[in-house]
């Protein structure tokens, strides 16, 4: 109507005369327009005054013919009007509904029986690396120095000798290997070859020659320790070495300084020439030794122990599989998923299941850890606690909804380094369904391929090892020797692969919150992730060491 008025007002600046404008008025005083009053005959205007009022009346014709109902105007330029003013009103509610959806949809996807639908996330170019500039300030610096003796002092001749079982799985029972190395060194003593030693899970006879390249080993550590390979032929109490207490160390306490070995074990190993240290799960300190013991620790880590040439292979062989899967070469995310059964009883967390599952899990922690379980009173106080505290293992569902919302695409070749999932493939299911390309070393090798490991478990363990050490992105989701061996390996190797270190606690808070959007949510795991990539961290007292290689196992670049 604006428009109208202002083009009322323009024909009527058309009258320019006094006269003319006097007439117009008292034609209007009486009561009708200035163009059809009988008080102005049509002689008194001007042709030029004609034009400009039929032109004037046209353009308010043309303004407002789509408002009125004007039998004069086109039917059919009203109903193309129309059909573009309705084109344009749902095209705007389809934007702003589309918006709306977008940064209100629910974070934890849209469940359809087992499938989730997460909303998409642009895939980052920073997905698969950490970023250049932010790995090039460190280089590792633990390896061996050939023809040059540590700082340490080196007598010609040792104190005697030590011996020890290196419990657990594979992951433990390095790092048990790491350790006597070093508690050799700080007695100047001989260390006898450690015999792997599996506890009631395991169940495996493995022999350190069966998984690890013992060669290598001695000649690599020959200018720190003097390692041999058995028992003295001289010592003829081969059998009682470990059940005698006369020759056994019993009272070491865990996470022990360099100085207690010297003042409590070495006396004892110069009496005894030759003792055994039991147990040894965690027997030696990260801040309380020299800084050349903790250098050698990873020098044992690192370059000393190696696989036996056929795991290697077989290794390399899977990891090439997963990068061409597609036919293309495509990088890959190794998976260690904790979610067996072992572990999630153990957890004493609550995880979703029937009313079955819980009654079972509740039979078999009361078998299993009856001190703990006690009368099961207090357990769901408890699991609450532990949830919040971020020290619950991630579901299957829970890491797929979190590696979707950072942006990794449903093509995702992942790999998945596991032992029996908890709840079977139900329990997989939203992980697989939103993430398909997901295998394990069965699926990716032949039964032929793999029958030659499964005589020794620890070897398989080896190979789920390697091929996480080899991936592109490595995740973890829960703790572990196995994810903070890797986690170290990958930061020692240069910092630049990805490994990702869920924060449990946060996302605690966020998967028990009904209201958050995905927008957020998304944001939310991208800001907290970002330092969570393996990325350099200054070490502080009491860091754990084999997750944390930076110092003094690396030096500045």
């Amino acid at each position: 109507m604006a428009e109208l008025r202002h083009s009322s007002s323009l024909g009527s600046r058309a009258s320019n005369s006094p006269m003319k404008r006097d007439a117009v008025a008292v034609a209007v005083a009486v009561g009708g327009a200035a163009d059809s009053s009988p008080l102005i005959p049509d002689s008194h205007l001007t042709d030029d005054d004609e034009h400009d009022r039929h032109s004037s009346k046209e353009r308010d014709r043309h303004v407002c013919s789509f408002l009125n109902d004007d039998p004069r105007v086109s039917p059919h330029n009203s109903r193309i009007s129309l059909f573009f003013t309705f084109l344009l009103l749902l095209v705007g509610l389809v934007s702003v509904f589309t918006i709306f959806h977008k940064l209100n949809a629910p974070y934890l996807c849209k469940k359809d029986g087992i499938v989730l639908h997460c909303p998409h996330v642009k895939e980052s170019p920073s997905l698969w690396e950490n970023p250049f500039s932010s790995t090039t300030s460190w280089r590792p610096c633990a390896e061996r120095r050939d023809g040059v003796l540590s700082e340490l002092p080196h007598e010609n001749e040792t104190n005697g000798y030590i011996f020890i079982h290196a419990e657990g799985g594979l992951n433990q029972q390095r790092i048990a290997i790491c350790n006597a190395v070093a508690v050799a060194k700080i007695m100047n003593a001989t260390l006898i070859l450690p015999v792997l030693k599996q506890d009631q899970i395991w169940k495996d006879q493995t022999k350190f020659e069966d998984i690890f390249d013992v060669d290598h080993f001695i000649d690599y550590l020959k200018y720190d320790v003097r390692i041999v390979r058995d028992i003295p032929q001289w010592f003829t109490d081969k059998s009682e070495l470990f059940s005698s207490i006369r020759r056994t160390v019993k009272n070491i306490p865990k996470y022990a300084p360099a100085q207690f070995y010297i003042d409590n074990v070495l006396p004892r190993i110069k009496e005894k020439k030759i003792m055994a240290l039991k147990p040894f799960v965690d027997r030696l300190g990260y801040d309380n030794v020299p800084p050349e013991i903790n250098k050698l620790r990873c020098r044992v880590n690192y370059h000393a122990l190696k696989f036996l040439p056929d795991i290697e292979q077989m290794a390399d062989s899977l990891a090439s599989r997963m990068r061409n899967r597609t036919g293309n070469s495509n990088p890959y995310m190794a998976l260690h998923l904790r979610f067996e059964k072992g572990m999630v009883g153990l957890s004493f967390c609550d995880f979703v299941g029937t009313r079955e599952e819980k009654v079972k899990m509740a039979e078999y922690r009361k078998k299993e850890w009856p001190r703990r379980y006690k009368n099961g009173s207090h357990l769901w106080q408890l699991a609450l606690q532990k949830r919040k505290e971020g020290r619950c293992p991630l579901e299957p569902g829970e890491v797929a909804v979190i590696l979707r919302a950072m942006g990794y695409p449903k093509e995702t070749q992942i790999y998945v380094a596991s032992g029996q999932v908890y709840g079977g493939q139900n329990r997989m299911a939203p992980l697989r369904n939103m993430f398909p390309n997901l295998v394990t070393k069965e699926e990716l090798a032949t039964k032929e391929e793999l029958d030659g490991f499964r005589k020794h478990v620890t070897s398989l363990a080896a190979l789920d090892f390697l091929v996480c050490l080899k991936s592109d992105v490595f995740v973890m989701t829960h703790g572990g020797n196995f994810a903070k061996l890797i986690i170290g390996a990958r930061r020692y190797m240069g910092h630049r692969l990805k490994s990702i270190k869920p924060d449990k606690g946060l996302m605690s808070k966020s998967f028990g919150d009904p209201y958050m959007g995905w927008a957020t949510f998304v944001e939310d795991v991208v800001v907290t992730h970002q330092t969570r990539t393996g990325l350099p961290e200054e070490t502080f007292p009491n860091y754990d060491l084999w997750e944390n290689p930076l110092t003094p196992c690396m030096c500045r670049a």
